[in-house]
């Protein structure tokens, strides 16, 4: 696992729990609006050991109950499964922050029963994904984790970052018909001073 960072509590960003949050390193998307540019190259110079994140919560046991797997982008990890049964096998609760682009993986995830909670970004409408994302995303691999995610039984939610300045109303409204009748579909209020693009942080 390659790990760009360690929040040591929080209170919020697993709903229930206490919970540390682990941030993976790189990121496939390059979203103007992201918050952790710092966690989007794949490589970084300084990046936390496996074994000292895993001695950090063998010394948390009883005080948190959670733990959030956020980045960057997770599941562009190649032993995520692995890392996720870890930390289960420890007697955390796992939630897992998503952008959605590796079903595959989420599929993996789920059929093994690695995770407790997912939360999934959503953000653009399919149509605006490549100009938003700053990538080629494809509409399909989204549509597939919103179903697969939807329909798996684990909580969920899904979360799109209300940048008015690039999300118009009708893009809102296309995005909330992509969520399933019964999901949760959270717009969380943009922080511009932390925006990747200079433009945004005005």
């Amino acid at each position: 696992m390659k790990i760009g960072g360690l929040q040591a509590v929080t209170a919020s960003d697993f709903p229930g729990r206490m919970a540390a949050i682990i941030f993976t390193q790189g990121c496939n998307f390059h979203c103007p609006f992201c918050h952790n540019a710092s966690l989007l190259p794949m490589h970084a110079d300084t990046l936390i050991g496996e074994d000292t994140v895993l001695g950090f919560l063998e010394k948390r046991r009883g005080l948190l109950d959670g733990v959030v797997i956020s980045g960057g982008e997770p599941c562009l990890q190649d032993d995520l499964a692995g890392f996720c049964r870890q930390i289960k096998n420890m007697g955390f609760a796992v939630k897992l922050d998503t952008n959605g682009s590796r079903p595959d993986i989420l599929e993996e995830l789920l059929a093994d029963n690695c995770v407790d909670f997912i939360a999934m970004d959503i953000k653009a409408p399919l149509s605006r994904l490549p100009e938003l994302t700053g990538t080629s995303a494809h509409g399909p691999e989204i549509r597939q984790s919103i179903s697969l995610i939807a329909d798996s039984g684990v909580e969920h939610l899904f979360r799109t970052t209300d940048v008015t300045s690039l999300l118009s109303s009708e893009d809102l409204c296309g995005i909330k018909e992509l969520v399933p009748p019964g999901s949760r579909h959270v717009v969380q209020p943009f922080v511009a001073k932390n925006a990747m693009a200079p433009s945004l942080r005005k």
